[in-house]
């Protein structure tokens, strides 16, 4: 029976502290260590593999190749696969997207160690949208939902079209945030008070935000700072302690 908790698997011994990092904040398991000395690294892996339902490949995208060569079955069977560079640049979700559940987890990865998930699933990338929110301490998800629903009817756009949420990270586990994404299926993605800072890019600064916070703006830079060609077609809108911004991934063809 496979594991519910995700593989971790290191090739170096260098990643070892952040494959315990990942380990203890994703109720993971650590592998990669060498515990079998008759076994080299990608034997101990390839014995390892079906154990669990998702892998957190700590290595460069080449080498997880090569690790998993051979061991593929089938889409539906398959365990989800995320590769984790060590400085913790891209987690990138190789193999199961959907079906082993990979894009989830690339995202779980991408906000846990401020790294950029990589999605390349038709159906998540040919969505053009991101909304950055921001909202009161306690906003339940009915509030989310009205202000959401309100800000695409302005622009005349469907929840269809949003590829991913984007708030900053003090708002990690703002409850209604959290419900309303998982309700609609829409993945979350966190941006650090930091990055914020350096490109603060709002139409009007918010007192109110730069006081608690020490940032200019929530959801206008965090709608940008998640597009790679975006523009902001919605500005700034409250609603019931609300706030939302959309922005629109333009085609670089």
């Amino acid at each position: 029976m496979r594991e519910n908790a995700p593989g971790i698997w290191i090739v170096r011994k260098e990643a070892e502290r952040l494959g315990r990092y990942l380990e203890s904040h994703l109720d993971g398991r650590l592998g990669g260590l060498r515990g079998n000395p008759e076994l080299s690294n990608r034997e101990a892996f390839a014995l390892s593999y079906p154990d669990y339902s998702q892998w957190i490949l700590v290595m460069a995208t080449g080498i997880a190749v090569r690790y998993l060569e051979g061991l593929k079955i089938s889409k539906s069977t398959d365990p989800g696969v995320v590769v984790l560079d060590e400085s913790c640049r891209f987690a990138v979700s190789l193999i199961g997207g959907h079906e082993g559940g990979a894009n989830c987890l690339a995202y779980r990865v991408a906000n846990l160690v401020g790294a950029v998930p990589v999605i390349t699933t038709a159906t998540e990338t040919l969505k053009p949208l991101v909304v950055g929110m921001g909202c009161r301490r306690g906003a339940g998800s009915d509030q989310i939902e009205t202000a959401v629903t309100e800000a695409l009817s302005r622009i005349g756009r469907s929840k269809d079209e949003i590829r991913e949420v984007a708030t900053v990270d003090v708002k990690a586990e703002e409850k209604g945030i959290l419900e309303w994404c998982t309700q609609t299926g829409v993945p979350l993605r966190l941006i650090s008070r930091s990055l914020i800072q350096e490109r603060p890019w709002v139409a009007e600064s918010s007192m109110l935000v730069h006081s608690r916070f020490g940032i200019e703006g929530v959801c206008e830079p965090c709608a940008l700072l998640v597009t790679f060609r975006g523009r902001l077609i919605l500005r700034k809108m409250c609603l019931n302690g609300v706030a939302v911004a959309v922005a629109e991934e333009v085609s670089g063809l």
